[in-house]
């Protein structure tokens, strides 16, 4: 079974990583929470979130995908956080995936993630990185070799079935979706 790695930091998304949770939980991939901080996450818009760990004891374990939700200042923690910048190198260097929604490709370009890739991202958050070397797209998820991106709030569906399909095929991501009824 897949395995999966969502850092909290306060101030995420709180649509963002509340569906990518549900949805590859519904496809049966392992998913750990893990907050920067010990105890309670508060989401940009007042959701009170338990991790499932604190991010150094998440840290322990191996992950085939880490998945950052967006949200203001959840974005700016996650970039500024030296684990979360070495484990999206550590993940990038095992050819292991990393994606990121809303505001947090801007913690993959701090790790160096989006040299050479097409990505996208909220937008004006990528254009304010200079990026020259990034292929800044607009369509509501980009997936580059391993490297998954998307919007916003209003992609979390798709970014979080195009994970499933990351991680488990098409097939997978199709039931999922099929129970969803959108």
């Amino acid at each position: 079974m897949p395995s999966v790695l969502v850092p909290l930091a306060n101030g995420f998304e709180d649509l963002e990583a509340v569906t990518i949770v549900d949805l590859l939980r519904r496809a049966g991939i392992a998913v750990v929470t893990a907050g920067l901080q010990p105890g309670l996450v508060l989401g940009s818009r007042g959701t009170r979130v338990q991790p499932d760990a604190t991010l150094d004891e998440a840290l322990a374990m191996n992950y085939d995908l880490v998945a950052l939700p967006g949200g203001l200042p959840g974005a700016d923690h996650l970039r500024d956080d030296p684990r979360i910048q070495k484990l999206l190198r550590d993940m990038a260097a095992a050819g292991k995936h990393t994606a990121a929604i809303c505001a947090a490709p801007m913690a993959l370009a701090a790790a160096g993630l989006l040299r050479g890739k097409r990505a996208t991202a909220y937008p004006g958050v990528l254009d304010s990185l200079n990026l020259p070397d990034t292929d800044q797209r607009k369509e509501a998820v980009v997936v580059d070799g391993k490297v998954v991106t998307s919007r916003g709030p209003g992609t979390a569906m798709d970014f979080a079935l195009t994970l499933i399909e990351v991680l488990a095929g098409r097939e997978k991501r199709d039931q999922v979706e099929a129970g969803l009824v959108r």
